[in-house]
């Protein structure tokens, strides 16, 4: 069964069975029937027209659900309009389907989880599993999501920028369960390049490759992670850099520039030094200063004071980290600690380079503390741990 396939037509048929007037929640629930009618049949006797089988066999779904409900008008005048089996239409509406799934009025988390779902044709099974939540639960934030951009217009302009967002969001929860939710990300956005020339879509798609080229060296044998300067970078996979590159390039060369582009910048700067020491650290300074232009992010100012640290040395990191926090270097996590993510990491990392390892070695451990993951704790409490070591001899 080629589950690739069966994604790739998802959209599609769920934009004709909107476009032919069907309710989004309940088109959606007859596309998913009609998928598991082909994952049953079409192993032994396969469609000549895969998308024409799915359009009328799910058309078919609705209007068997329809019947059953009690506004008998409606659904007469659903039966006489039912059209003749044939090609399905050339009309894609993958793009529409993006921006409904990406609606403003719903929460990130149920954004996500619709588009995986309409979009990317998952199941719901595959979702909850890489979200680490209970299928029940995920069926009930799906159905949620589902109702609430059921009354949206099909014709209305969408938000590229909401769109974005929500494949980025997909991409950043990387792999868990039995879908790999960076490729998916990947998948998607590739897929949104090819109905919409929008450059900040080539910068979002561009970052993407960059950051997944360089997956295979970001962990050890054992599972541990490995941060950028130590990782082996006969590991990474230069094809994707290379591909990532020429599209951030033509996305770069229409003067629009966006944050998406701005950051695969600075992976492709990354991607581009030979050794961690070659890394042009001027120019990605440059770049974070484009970043906090754009956004104004407090994140973007962390990652920028760790550059300016690689570029201008420690001193000049913490001072910059300071300007951030509001605090003098070193003391930016006492108490109940920094409520900028990774903050005091970057705190320790620039105090361990500037030779003070016991403020370094605090600050890791603090780090620790406030990790959002488990590889990330582990990781810090080692560097704890390492400080402390050579602090003793």
């Amino acid at each position: 069964m080629d589950e690739a396939l069966l994604r790739s037509l998802t959209p599609g048929v769920l934009g004709i069975l909107v476009r032919r007037g069907a309710d989004f929640a309940a088109a959606e629930d007859a596309v998913q029937d009609a998928l598991v009618e082909a994952v049953r049949g079409w192993p032994e006797d396969p469609p000549r027209d895969p998308k024409g089988w799915l359009v009328t066999v799910a058309w078919r779904k609705f209007l068997d659900a329809t019947r059953a409900d009690t506004a008998r008008r409606r659904r007469e005048d659903l039966v006489e309009e039912e059209p003749r089996p044939g090609p399905a239409p050339a009309v894609d509406d993958t793009l529409q389907l993006y921006f409904l799934c990406a609606h403003p009025s719903l929460t990130p988390s149920s954004a996500v989880a619709l588009t995986l779902r309409a979009v990317g044709g998952l199941t719901t099974r595959q979702i909850a599993q890489a979200y680490l939540v209970p299928e029940a639960t995920m069926a009930q934030r799906i159905s949620r999501a589902k109702r609430t951009v059921s009354g949206v217009r099909f014709d209305r302009p969408g938000d590229v920028a909401t769109v974005l967002r929500v494949l980025y969001l997909v991409f950043n929860e990387g792999y868990s369960g039995d879908v790999d939710l960076a490729a998916e990300a990947i998948r998607l956005t590739r897929q949104l390049a090819t109905v919409i020339d929008h450059p900040e879509v080539a910068g979002l798609l561009a970052l993407m490759l960059l950051h997944h080229a360089r997956r295979a060296g970001r962990t050890a044998p054992d599972g541990s992670l490995v941060p950028l300067a130590e990782q082996d970078r006969g590991r990474w996979d230069t094809v994707l850099i290379a591909e990532g590159v020429d599209i951030l390039q033509a996305a770069l060369a229409r003067d629009r520039l966006g944050e998406y582009q701005a950051q695969a910048a600075v992976a492709a700067l990354h991607a581009d030094a030979a050794t961690a020491e070659e890394t042009d650290w001027a120019q990605i300074v440059e770049w974070y200063d484009e970043l906090a232009r754009l956004t104004d992010s407090p994140v973007v100012r962390l990652n920028r004071a760790v550059a300016v640290g690689e570029a201008d040395g420690p001193r000049a990191g913490l001072a910059a980290l300071a300007d951030l926090t509001g605090s003098s270097p070193g003391s930016s996590t006492r108490g109940h600690g920094h409520p900028l993510p990774r903050a005091t990491a970057a705190a320790a990392y620039l105090h361990e380079r500037a030779g003070d390892l016991a403020t370094a070695a605090r600050l890791y451990a603090d780090a620790a503390r406030e990790a959002p993951n488990l590889a990330e704790r582990d990781y810090l409490t080692r560097q704890a741990a390492r400080l402390n070591t050579r602090r003793l001899h």
